[in-house]
């Protein structure tokens, strides 16, 4: 298990954060077509052993990473309402006041193509529940050494915190003990500790979540236990105190006055806004759609960023030179480079390392009322081809690892092993190296 452990704790620490995509989620059908490619996979594949075990697994997370990336760029640009001709002019939401109002479109194309835009007044973010605590010398021993408890209370659960107090154990100590308590708690609070203007400390708790319903009072509570240990240790502690309550956001659309929980909402399923600060000094922002050509050259740059990514996960392990290691950049690179002619022609330009990068100036130009379909075939041509490699790449990272091969099966005579889901596209590789 250690093995497959430092794989698990490499993609926690690389990629556990990142945003999650509405691509990520999949029909039944789609599941099905994966798992038959992988059982055909499965299938072919000859019997090897893994020559260096750590990189493998690094290198085949960052593959399978990488390549979703590209699928759901590439999804993303083929929404069920559009077709080949016109799936790079998918609409594209600006905001005329970024640093205050961000704004990203979710709509899937079957909204009204002149629908409106609008302008959007903040006067008040949503803001989360802080309680404070008392502020302590760090250094002093205010806590008597025993056994105490609390309960911290949420809309949603109720958790309950045992700690001991040690003898010489000091205020700072205990309130680190008990930051470190809470935020491992998965409450959903926050937990730190901030500290007055003469050097004292309180542990300070703020709600991850923001804004009141009309039902709550609060986000959460705290509350010792009975015993008048816990009732003194938390008049010492003074975090069931409320020193910021949370609230909603205060906003107006086209002069409509609105509020939200949260400092993030849709509306009318078309526009993801994101609150960042009040619009008081700079006025309203305008929220709309950018001129096509903008939009087109944003959508090519989608695309162009997530294969750019794959061009550096493979450069990176290519620094060998051995087959294995250079395979997955032969082949990504080899997408771009029999049509480098048509895609400089329509602005996009391959660079030594196989990297795309856009000229909007001359896309721009190739979007023309004559050029333009020869411009969107081009571009869908890459998109098509961009896609496909990135799915037979995803289904198989291990074809892209060094190794040595033990033997190959015999062809035409092999057959599917259903019930292994896939010893070369799975994650557990130590199981079979």
């Amino acid at each position: 298990m250690a093995k497959i452990d430092s794989a698990y704790a490499y993609y926690a620490s690389t990629y556990a954060n990142k945003e999650v995509s509405r691509y990520d989620s999949h029909k039944k059908s789609d599941l099905r077509k994966i798992y038959n490619r992988i059982i055909k996979t499965n299938k072919e594949s000859p019997l090897y052993k893994i020559s260096n075990m750590s990189e493998a697994k690094k290198y085949a997370i960052d593959i399978k990473e990488s390549s979703k990336a590209i699928l759901n760029a590439v999804d993303s640009l083929s929404d069920k309402y559009a077709d080949s001709s016109d799936s790079f002019q998918k609409k594209v939401a600006e905001s005329s006041n970024e640093d205050a109002v961000g704004v990203r479109y979710v709509g899937d194309g079957s909204e009204n193509k002149g629908a409106d835009g609008f302008d959007i007044e903040v006067r008040q973010l949503a803001a989360p529940q802080v309680n404070t605590g008392s502020y302590l010398d760090s250094k002093a021993l205010s806590f008597i050494p025993g056994s105490y408890s609390f309960d911290i209370n949420t809309n949603a659960s109720s958790y309950e915190f045992q700690f001991g107090v040690s003898t010489g154990e000091t205020n700072g100590e205990v309130q680190d003990k008990l930051k470190r308590l809470i935020n491992a708690s998965g409450l959903g609070i926050e937990a730190d500790i901030v500290h007055d203007d003469s050097g004292k400390a309180a542990l300070q708790l703020t709600s991850m979540q923001t804004g009141l319903s009309e039902t709550e009072d609060s986000l959460f509570s705290v509350a010792p236990s009975a015993n008048a240990e816990s009732i003194s240790m938390m008049k010492q502690l003074g975090i069931d105190k409320v020193s910021s309550p949370a609230h909603n956001s205060d906003f107006s659309l086209n002069g409509t006055a609105h509020s939200s929980l949260s400092n993030t909402f849709t509306i009318n399923n078309t526009f993801e806004l994101t609150l960042k600060k009040p619009t008081t000094d700079t006025g309203a922002a305008a929220i709309g759609f950018k001129a096509n050509s903008d939009a087109v050259a944003d959508n090519v740059q989608t695309l162009v960023d997530a294969y750019n990514k794959m061009i550096d996960v493979a450069d990176d392990y290519s620094v060998n030179d051995s087959a294995d290691a250079t395979r997955l950049l032969r082949d990504i690179s080899s997408i771009t480079k029999g049509s480098q002619s048509k895609l400089s022609y329509i602005g996009l330009m391959t660079d030594d390392d196989g990297k795309l990068t856009i000229d909007r100036d001359i896309l721009a130009g190739a979007l023309s009322p004559d050029r333009a379909d020869d411009t969107f075939n081009t571009l869908t041509a890459l998109k098509d081809a961009i896609g496909d490699k990135a799915k037979s790449v995803t289904v198989n990272p291990m074809n892209y690892v060094q190794k040595v091969v033990v033997a190959y099966k015999n062809p035409g005579h092999n057959f599917n092993t259903p019930y292994i889901s896939s010893i070369y596209s799975g994650m557990m590789l130590d199981s079979y190296a």
